[in-house]
Formats: C-alpha cells, structure tokens, sequence
C-alpha cells in the first residue's frame, strides 16, 4: 500500500506491507472485536473523542477489556502526523482503529489485538460528496425492540463483524444502487450499512434514536452539536421511507464520507433542496471542532 501507516497500541511503527495478524486471531476466525473510522485532515484525526467514547461503549458490549484512551489518543496523533508528513500535500487518510480478543491458541486470558492503520481514503468518497448516492432499502429482519431484548445480537456496538453488511452493498450494487439503508421489521427507518441517516426538513435535522438498535454516529452527534449552536432544531424519533421523501433532503452521514446525499431512494428520484450546500458545509465544519 502507498503512503500508509500500521502501528500497534505500544507504539511501535510496522511495515505495512509485511505479515502482521496471526492466522488465528479471533478478529480473522471469529470476527471477535471492534474497530473504529476515523478521518485525517489537515495533519489530525477528527471527532477523536467521540470515536474513542463509542471504543469504550462497544468493548464493554462485547466484554473486551476497558480501552487505554490515552494511549489510543497518543497513538491516532502520532500515526496521524506521521502519515501527513509521508503523504501528497492536502491528502485526506483513513485511519482504522482495531481492537480484538487476540489470538484464540493464548486462551481467555490472552492479551487483546491493538492496532491501528491509516492509508488514503478511497477515490469514491470524493464523487460520492459531490454527487450523492442512489439508496435501495432492505429489510435487516430485526424489530427496534431488539437491542433491548437480545443484547446479545450487539446492536449498537461497531464489531468486526460486518459480513451481513457487505453483503446489503453487493446485492444493492448488483441491483444498480450505490448504498443501503436498513428497514425494522415494522419498516422504521435504521441506518445504512456504513453511515448514519439524517433528514433535513428546512432547519431541523431529524435522525432515528439509538435505541432502536443503532450505531451511535459520532459524525451524526458531531454536526447535531453544532447545529443546535448555529439555530437549528434537531430531533431523534422513529422515522418511515415517507418521512424521508418528505423531507427537504436526506443524507447519509459517516465519519470518513461525511455527507452524501440521497439522490435516489428505490429509484424515486429526489429534489434538490435550497439549503443542500449550507447542510453539507455544516457536516464539513462539524468534524473540525476540537472540542471532540
């Protein structure tokens, strides 16, 4: 890989072109731990703290040891510059968080897996920014009482296990949609594979609440902050396919994409709003904030 960077929790800097995971690390056989996105700008890792509270959340969802944050925050600053400085002038990077249960021959009481890449962010992320995306809506076969039924299931918590995902974008690709957005089995409106919906209706921005069994989207909780400091209103609440055609806009937000707007949803073409710039220079400004 070009200008990318592997380094583990204790500081130590890998060729990223070398073997690194071992063959039986319960994050390849398994997909037994978490991970986090995050994007590089400008030099620094963005929304750290957010990312770094939703490590936290969901290594306790899935009983992983309690993440060393400092260490973490030490590690995304030092990877971060160090891909910078190694990188095109103005190149955004990628940098991916992975924390795991460590190798299943060390048994229970094995050290985690911690490690951390950063590499360019792919080109498809520039056009999907400028251009939108056309979205299909599948059923994930789940009710919104699930995660608090069947905590088990991991709802709301970014594992490692992202099969079913990928899968949702193959089959949407294979039917000529560029992305997702996922349905409950009472038709309320989840989240996309990758990202986090968010519909505009003038100036308010309304997203589905957590406890539907979501992921937390720190980009999401990012630009919801800053909206509220700027004038606008925000809103969680259960929200149906109609309420998304309703809105003036509505968006697929991620920490890496930032805002994509949906072009299309089931191929119902959708209008163009007055405020789509203003929205999405609202994402752009949110994740810069260095408060998180």
């Amino acid at each position: 890989m070009s200008h990318s960077i592997l380094m583990t929790l204790d500081g130590e800097r890998h060729e990223p072109d070398e073997p690194f995971l071992h063959a039986d690390d319960l994050a390849a056989v398994r997909g037994d731990g978490i991970f986090e996105t995050l994007l590089v700008r400008g030099g620094r890792a963005r929304c750290v703290g957010l990312h770094l509270e939703r490590l936290t959340r969901s290594a306790a969802m899935l009983d992983l040891p309690e993440p060393d944050v400092d260490a973490w925050r030490e590690l995304i600053d030092v990877a971060a510059k160090q891909w910078t400085a190694d990188a095109p002038q103005g190149a955004e990077g990628l940098a991916r968080l992975v924390y795991s249960r460590g190798r299943e021959s060390a048994g229970a009481d094995g050290p985690p897996t911690a490690y951390l890449t950063v590499g360019p962010v792919a080109d498809r992320v520039t056009a999907v920014r400028r251009d939108g995306v056309s979205v299909v809506t599948l059923d994930r076969g789940y009710s919104i009482d699930a995660a608090a039924s069947s905590p088990w299931q991991l709802l709301g918590a970014k594992t490692l296990s992202y099969a079913t995902n990928m899968a949702a974008l193959r089959h949407a690709t294979a039917q000529g949609f560029d992305d997702v957005i996922y349905l409950s089995a009472e038709g309320a409106v989840l989240e996309g594979p990758r990202s986090t919906v968010v519909a505009v209706y003038d100036k308010t921005l309304v997203t589905p609440p957590t406890e539907v069994g979501i992921l937390p989207g720190t980009t999401a909780r990012a630009t919801f902050a800053l909206a509220e400091k700027e004038g606008w209103r925000t809103e969680t609440r259960i929200l149906r396919t109609a309420d998304l055609i309703a809105a003036d806009s509505f968006w697929l937000v991620s920490s890496v994409t930032l805002a994509a707007r949906v072009t299309a949803l089931n191929r119902y073409v959708t209008p163009v709003a007055s405020n789509t710039e203003q929205f999405a220079d609202l994402v752009d400004r949110a994740i810069c904030d260095d408060s998180e």
